[in-house]
C-alpha cells in the first residue's frame, strides 16, 4: 500500500513518488494542495493520480507522427544505413513500422547488429509516457513493429510507462532452456531493455546504450529479463556506470511498476528471481550475451524457429 501522510504540499506528494522522468501538469497540484491522507491498492494507483491521462494514440500523436518517423530515420540511418515506413494507419491492427536497408527490407530484429563497439543497439519499441503496446512482431515476415492485440483488442498499458522502452535486437530468451538457479524457461522474444535517459525517445530509433543492471522478472511462470540502461549519449551517462549508481528511487519504481502493471487485468502480480534484486552491469553484459547466442542458434536452425519468422 502507498500512504501519502496529512499535511503535505502537493509537490512534496510528487517528490515522494521519486519517479525519475515522470512529469505532470498543474492541474495534478490543484487537487493535491489541500491536507490530507489517502491510501490506494498499489503504487500504480497514485501514479495514475499524477499522470494526465491520454489514449494511445491522440489528436498530438497523430498531428506528429510524420515528423518521428523523419528524425528517427534519421537517427537510424546515420548508424546502419537504415529508414522506417509506416505502413496502415496509427492506433489500428492495419499499422506497422517497417525498416529498410540499402538493399531492401530488413528485420529490425535479424539485421541490426545487437552491438556497437562497447555499447548495445537498443531498438526503441515504446516511447516513454506513452500507452500504446508496441513491440516487434516476432512471428510476422520482417518483424516490423506493430500494436500488441490481446482477445482481439489493441493492447494499451492502464498508465503511461515512465522509461524508454525497447529491445536488443539479435537477441532471443529461449522457451527451451531452462535458468539453473531461477528454473524457468525464456518468454521467447528479443530481450527488453527499459532506458532511463533524459530524453523521450521515438519509436523505431536505433539508440546505443550503456547496461547498469538487469532485473529478473519472472512473468506467468516465463522468465522476462529486464535490462536497466541509458543512452550513451545522455548526460546521465556520465554519472551512472553501474546499477548501484543508479538512485533506489529509479530502481523502485521500475520493479514496481512491472509487479502491477498487469492487475488492472485480473492478473496476478509479477515477480522477480534473485530475491527482487538486480544483478549489476557485469551480470547484465553476460545475461544479453547468453541472449544473443541463443538468438544465433535460432538463426542458424540449429534451434527449431516454431512459428517465429527468422527470415531462413
Amino acid at each position: 500500500f502507498c500512504t501519502v501522510e496529512r499535511g503535505l504540499s502537493g509537490r512534496q506528494v510528487l517528490s515522494r513518488l521519486s519517479f525519475h522522468g515522470v512529469r505532470y501538469d498543474r492541474n495534478a497540484l490543484h487537487f493535491l494542495t489541500h491536507p490530507l491522507t489517502m491510501k490506494f491498492s498499489s503504487p500504480l494507483a497514485l501514479l495514475a493520480l499524477t499522470i494526465p491521462a491520454s489514449s494511445a494514440w491522440t489528436a498530438a500523436s497523430r498531428r506528429s507522427v510524420q515528423p518521428l518517423v523523419q528524425r528517427r530515420s534519421f537517427a537510424a540511418a546515420a548508424l546502419f544505413s537504415v529508414s522506417t515506413e509506416v505502413v496502415g494507419e496509427e492506433a489500428t491492427e492495419s499499422f506497422r513500422l517497417k525498416f529498410k536497408g540499402e538493399s531492401g527490407d530488413i528485420s529490425p530484429w535479424h539485421d541490426i547488429p545487437y552491438k556497437s563497439g562497447d555499447a548495445y543497439n537498443m531498438l526503441v519499441e515504446i516511447p516513454k509516457m506513452t500507452k500504446a503496446k508496441m513491440e516487434v512482431s516476432t512471428k510476422e515476415e520482417g518483424n516490423p513493429i506493430a500494436q500488441d492485440i490481446k482477445k482481439g483488442n489493441l493492447r494499451d498499458y492502464h498508465g503511461p510507462i515512465f522509461w524508454n522502452y525497447g529491445c536488443i535486437p539479435q537477441t532471443w530468451e529461449d522457451p527451451n532452456e531452462e535458468h539453473p538457479e531461477l528454473k524457468v524457461f525464456g518468454d521467447d522474444d528479443p530481450i527488453d531493455v527499459v532506458e532511463i535517459g533524459s530524453s523521450s525517445l521515438a519509436m523505431g530509433t536505433v539508440t546505443e546504450v550503456k547496461p547498469l543492471g538487469v532485473l529478473a522478472m519472472i512473468d506467468d511462470g516465463e522468465l522476462d529479463w529486464k535490462v536497466v540502461a541509458v543512452a550513451v549519449d545522455d548526460p546521465l551517462a556520465s554519472e551512472y556506470n553501474d546499477i548501484d549508481d543508479v538512485p533506489d528511487a529509479v530502481k523502485d519504481g521500475i520493479r514496481e511498476w512491472f509487479r502491477w502493471y498487469k492487475t488492472p487485468d485480473d492478473k496476478p502480480l509479477n515477480g522477480f528471481g534473485f530475491d527482487e534484486k538486480y544483478l549489476d552491469a557485469a551480470a547484465a553484459g553476460d545475461v544479453i550475451e547468453e541472449t544473443h547466442e541463443a538468438w544465433k542458434k535460432l538463426k542458424s536452425g540449429e534451434t527449431d524457429a516454431g512459428k517465429l519468422w527468422t527470415g531462413n
